[in-house]
């Protein structure tokens, strides 16, 4: 988002200017459509059919070079063939060899191309955003369903690229056959697929895989975990990471996450009965559950900091805590100290390490993996959170060793305390620290060079920087409101730099955010005190309640993230879920007496479901609204939307608390009030930045 045009201008090819979007034109226009709208000397309709010419004009002309040079690459993959076949026969190792240079060498310009069409189709719609955020249009959705489906459509060609893949497939294919010197007997198309040990192979699915930047499973549950990417990553960066990468310590992250959810739900069927067991109100589960989210607040600043120096320090520092946190949640019982418990579970929260987790993923996991790592980061989250409630309905127990008590109460202290030392001391054996941005922008200065000759020229085309600009357009007064120093690229230094790099629309996400984790730390919060009191459930029966609604995330993640995000656009899902969340909290009222099961089951599944759809989209417009800036440094968007989630259980679980001091019979309606409210608030906002949401 940061100083686009910048980056446009310094990795054109310099031989093919001509042919890119022509950026600083367009900006241009967009100023001079508001200032003579503002003076009276045009209007609406007369604005959006000049533009709409000239985005005809752009895109014709990018799709005419791109066609011309895809047919230049189809005509040498051809005359290549020729030479295979005709060699193929001889065995003879050396003309193979050069043959297979020749063919790396036509996927070096189709590298070219690829990164030529990513750039203008990401210059296309940062276009169409500008646009409409600076006149409050629709336009985006008018130009692109008119454009998309004209039988004619010049659009699809950069959006689609069906030719680009074709050759692509070419290219491998041809490889694969190149690889196995007894002969063509293994293809691209086998199954499983042949892993074709070359480099240039990996580059050109990395550069399909960014360019297709399609809405899929993947990219969905990616960008649940907001995990957030440069636009324009460099290839180079790409092959580096390849090199410092190992799977243990990325797979040591996922499970921490994974732990770190069983640790959070796992008290949750039994809090109010620990409660009442130390003398006080069962109501006061709210404060045992919510303590843990009081001190995450805290804790998720202080490991983003120290992330940025070590990813195995913070790791083994939250793996310490846990165990303390644990040990004294299970020995409160036995104390007979709320006090202990409350400290147990605060200790826990100082455990939290979800910030490094996903600095780990975002810092150094190579980008042609990172959107599946960040999915399994999402999948690991929602296991935990359907693991924890149902391990504490296995827990139903009661015996003591040596005077210390082992019930339902203690022993999730105790199991986790377990996990926690298992997982220590895996840590402490099996990860490998990687090296730090520091250290590595420091490599990379004194290696490039040596660098640039190992690869042969593979990745030099995706990073040619144009030579200065010697035609004075006039253009310097428009990109320096956008294209500031490199102060503008440096990440937020404090948590009040980065609030100022919030846009209303971001400001709305972030709200919706702080609404969707209130009800849903409503619902699963008070779960135990609610059923006990209106239907008399045992601990057993909350766990399968609550087990059964964490099971719901992935399979309502697949539904939407393969199907309903290909349908609609993110923001109408987003306010479809907001209106369905408001139904489900409408519904969880107590307005019929008895208050029956049906009612609150259905009513609770509607509400969780809605919220879980709505957090993936939330997340995933998040991820694109929001700063460049906010994707790296200690205070980025994940730290950000962590923090709000945090303070909304926090709030909610206070709210439990509170409630209680006025009955258990007026608990349910008192508490889903300020959600009803809050989610009000959020749809109203919702509408007034819907076009800014792209």
């Amino acid at each position: 988002m940061v100083a686009f045009g910048k980056k446009l201008k310094e990795r054109q090819i310099p031989e093919w200017q001509g042919y890119y979007i022509n950026y600083k034109l367009m900006k241009k226009k967009v100023k001079q459509y508001a200032n003579q709208i503002e003076a009276g000397a045009l209007d609406r309709r007369h604005v959006l059919k000049d533009f709409s010419r000239m985005l005809d004009k752009q895109i014709e002309t990018i799709v005419l070079f791109m066609l011309e040079q895809q047919g230049l690459l189809a005509t040498r993959i051809a005359q290549l063939n020729e030479q295979k076949d005709a060699i193929q026969e001889e065995r003879d190792l050396s003309k193979i060899s050069e043959l297979r240079e020749a063919y790396r060498a036509v996927a070096q310009d189709l590298l070219k191309l690829l990164f030529f069409v990513e750039m203008n189709a990401i210059g296309l719609r940062k276009i169409l955003k500008k646009f409409d955020k600076r006149f409050g249009y629709e336009f985006t959705d008018d130009y692109v369903t008119t454009r998309a489906n004209h039988p004619y459509s010049q659009l699809q060609g950069i959006f689609k690229h069906v030719g680009l893949g074709a050759v692509v497939g070419a290219i491998s294919r041809n490889l694969a056959d190149l690889q196995d010197l007894r002969g063509s007997y293994l293809s691209i198309y086998d199954q499983p697929p042949l892993s074709l040990e070359d480099p240039v192979v990996d580059l050109m699915q990395s550069a399909v895989d960014r360019l297709t930047n399609s809405t899929n499973l993947l990219n969905f549950l990616g960008q649940h975990a907001l995990i957030m990417h440069d636009e324009l990553p460099s290839p180079a960066e790409e092959h580096i990471d390849d090199q410092s990468y190992h799977f243990m310590p990325l797979l040591l992250n996922l499970v921490n996450t994974f732990l770190y959810m069983v640790n959070t739900y796992i008290i949750v069927p039994t809090a109010d009965d620990y409660s009442m067991s130390l003398g006080a109100a069962a109501t006061v589960c709210g404060i045992v559950i919510g303590s843990m989210a009081v001190a995450q607040i805290f804790s998720s600043v202080y490991f983003s900091a120290w992330s940025n120096k070590s990813y195995f320090r913070p790791l083994i520092f939250s793996s310490m805590v846990l165990f303390v946190g644990n040990l004294m949640y299970a020995l409160a019982y036995d104390l007979n100290s709320i006090s202990v418990l409350l400290l147990g579970r605060l200790f826990c929260g100082f455990g939290s390490s979800r910030a490094v987790n996903r600095r780990y993923i975002s810092d150094c996991v190579p980008l042609k993996i990172r959107m599946q790592a960040s999915a399994a980061f999402v999948s690991a989250s929602a296991l935990g959170m359907a693991c924890g409630p149902a391990l504490a309905g296995f827990l139903q127990t009661n015996f003591k060793i040596y005077g210390i008590t082992f019930n339902q109460n203690t022993l999730p202290g105790w199991v986790m305390a377990l996990g926690w030392l298992m997982y220590l001391v895996w840590l402490w054996i099996s990860f490998r620290e990687p090296a730090h941005e520091t250290e590595t922008n420091q490599d990379r200065q004194e290696s490039s060079a040596e660098h640039d000759k190992v690869e042969k020229g593979l990745v030099q085309p995706l990073l040619l920087t144009s030579v200065e600009n010697e035609d004075g357009d006039g253009d310097e007064e428009c990109d320096k409101s956008e294209e500031s120093s490199e102060d503008s690229h440096r990440p937020a230094n404090s948590l009040v730099a980065a609030y100022r790099l919030l846009t209303p629309s971001v400001k709305v996400q972030l709200l919706i955010y702080f609404m969707l984790k209130y009800a849903m730390e409503i619902l699963l919060s008070e779960s135990s005190v609610v059923t006990t009191y209106y239907f008399g459930w045992t601990t057993s029966t909350v766990s399968i309640f609550l087990a059964c609604l964490g099971l719901t995330v992935l399979p309502v993640n697949i539904i939407v993230g393969s199907y309903i995000s290909n349908m609609y656009q993110d923001r109408q899902i987003l306010l479809a879920a907001e209106i369905v969340v408001f139904l489900g909290i409408l519904f969880s009222f107590q307005f019929i007496i008895p208050y029956s099961v049906p009612q609150y089951v259905c009513s609770g599944l509607i509400m969780f479901v809605s919220a879980e759809v709505l957090e993936g989209v939330n997340l995933s417009l998040l991820s694109r609204v929001m700063s460049s800036r906010l994707s790296r440094g200690t205070y980025n968007g994940g730290l950000l939307s962590t923090e709000a989630g945090t303070i909304a259980r926090v709030i909610a679980d206070a709210t439990i608390t509170l409630a209680g001091y006025l009955g258990e019979s007026k608990l349910l309606n008192i508490t889903l009030v300020p959600s009803l409210v809050i989610c009000m608030v959020s749809i109203v906002a919702t509408c007034f930045t819907f076009n800014s949401l792209y």
